[in-house]
């Protein structure tokens, strides 16, 4: 596969050095991309440098995958408007320990690959430097001038900045270029890859390599993803989309793709996936014939899914999501872990019931109208019964005296009441 071939249709391109393409094409190429260390998990922002290596490793190259933990003390100025909150090590630690975890999920570590995936983390060499050595070895090569054009710093001294930059944000490009001229040196690793908000100091490596030791270094970069209609990619009302379960449910993870836009799901599936291109064709071409039928975010959502997490939780998210729609059972609820269920029924009523009533039963009556506030009144659940439209953890009521015990609670703590089609209530135990 040419890996710079791959990356065209897909759309993954946005700026390239010369002679990248001719590098590629004629030696196994070792490349690398940093990931910041903010956090002990992963999102989907990260997804698309996590498949520009995909792509590197399935291309025959050595793709590394570069934990910022000497960078992450820093903050990088690049896309932002303000100083963020330096870490410790100890946190550092922790959350490279999680993202490569993560990463594991998506590129070959095997010994025995001939081109097995690399981690690496810059503050194992970047601690041992002082800051004599620092401004003496590395300061010196680069000027100010230089420094001053990137537009990740012009920004941020510009006449709309409020509190300018520090020093230490003001150093990053350097020790950016710093990781490429050791893992240049130490790896023999010839290219950085990044969004395209990192070109400034993705390209003070290559200058600080061709000052420092003569050689040639490369560059490139993919565009920064969003919305179709200019917002940011990977958000939702409750923050970040992780990659982590405990953080972002599978449910949750599946809802966000399966919802997308049909533009944003046509670039999406090119992007966030291995389908091939005539697969993908031939997909866009069948939504096209029928949108509402939403063949594209379907197979977003599941390759994702899958990709991610694993089939079971795809068949689990998909279980779940039929039950807003009243194709549920008794049983795929109780197979929901709680994570799920909570996901599937967010912002749903919630009353909170003491457990000592369900030891002896209690009347449906009694439950939704005396110890909740499900019924305004006894005779409005009576009515809905003989209508047939009330129901307890999807089995339908018929008989509004029917004793409720403690055998029926799911996941030990929950009852999910139903009035009608589409309005659910949640009956948590205490």
């Amino acid at each position: 596969m040419n890996f710079v071939d791959e990356l065209k249709w897909r759309g993954m391109i946005h700026d390239i050095m010369p002679g990248t393409e001719e590098l590629l094409s004629k030696e196994i190429t070792k490349g690398y991309i940093g990931f910041d260390p903010t956090a002990d998990s992963l999102h989907i922002g990260h997804m698309v440098q996590v498949m520009l290596l995909v792509h590197f490793q399935r291309s025959g190259h050595v793709p590394v995958a570069l934990v910022g933990g000497a960078t992450g003390m820093i903050g990088d100025p690049s896309g932002k408007s303000e100083e963020r909150n330096l870490l410790d090590e100890s946190t550092l630690r922790k959350n490279e320990e999680g993202i490569k975890k993560q990463l594991s999920r998506f590129l070959d570590f095997s010994l025995e690959r001939e081109n097995k995936a690399i981690m690496v983390n810059n503050y194992d060499w970047m601690k041992e430097f002082s800051f004599l050595d620092f401004i003496r070895d590395i300061g010196k090569h680069i000027t100010v001038n230089y420094m001053m054009s990137k537009d990740s710093v012009r920004k941020r001294l510009g006449a709309d900045s409020k509190d300018g930059m520090s020093f230490t944000e003001f150093s990053y490009q350097l020790v950016q270029g710093t990781d490429f001229l050791h893992l240049y040196k130490e790896l023999g690793c010839k290219l950085q890859m990044g969004g395209s908000d990192q070109w400034g100091n993705i390209v003070t490596g290559t200058e600080l390599i061709r000052r420092k030791t003569g050689g040639e270094a490369f560059a490139m970069t993919c565009p920064l993803i969003t919305k179709s209609d200019g917002s940011k990619f990977g958000k939702t009302e409750s923050g970040n989309v992780w990659l982590d379960p405990e953080k972002t449910s599978p449910y949750q993870f599946y809802q966000f793709w399966l919802n997308v836009s049909d533009e944003d799901a046509a670039r999406y599936i090119k992007i966030f996936t291995l389908l091939g291109r005539d697969e993908i064709d031939t997909l866009i071409e069948e939504h096209n014939k029928a949108p509402h039928e939403r063949a594209l975010q379907k197979r977003l959502a599941e390759e994702m899914t899958v990709m991610v997490h694993s089939h079971d939780e795809y068949e689990a998210a998909v279980e779940a999501s039929q039950i807003l729609f009243g194709k549920g059972t008794t049983e795929s609820l109780r197979r929901m872990n709680e994570n799920t269920f909570l996901s599937v029924f967010e912002g749903v009523p919630v009353f909170d019931i003491k457990k000592e009533i369900f030891i002896s039963g209690v009347n449906v009556i009694d439950l939704c109208t005396g110890h909740s506030q499900v019924f305004a009144s006894k005779g409005e659940l009576r009515r809905l019964v003989q209508g047939g439209g009330l129901s307890i953890n999807k089995i339908k009521i018929e008989n509004p005296d029917m004793i409720i015990g403690t055998e029926t609670l799911l996941n030990n703590k929950y009852l999910l009441v139903q009035k009608g089609r589409k309005n659910y209530y949640l009956l948590r135990i205490i």
